[in-house]
């Protein structure tokens, strides 16, 4: 006989941990890299969040 393997629901709270942070505006931003931007002339930091995977950009 082989093994039993149980199978158990997700709990609600375990399946969206850390999505409900990033849908009220709490995100995670880590800065994925620093481009110069020729038109502005300064720097631009391309930032991405480590939950839920979105972007935004912001002139330095």
């Amino acid at each position: 006989m082989g093994n039993v393997v149980k199978f158990k629901k997700p709990a609600a709270a375990g399946k969206h941990r850390g999505n409900t942070l990033c849908r009220r505006g709490f995100h995670k931003w880590r800065v994925v890299d620093t481009p110069f931007d020729s038109r502005q002339g300064r720097l631009v930091n391309r930032y991405r969040c480590t939950r839920c995977g979105a972007e935004k950009t912001e002139a330095r």
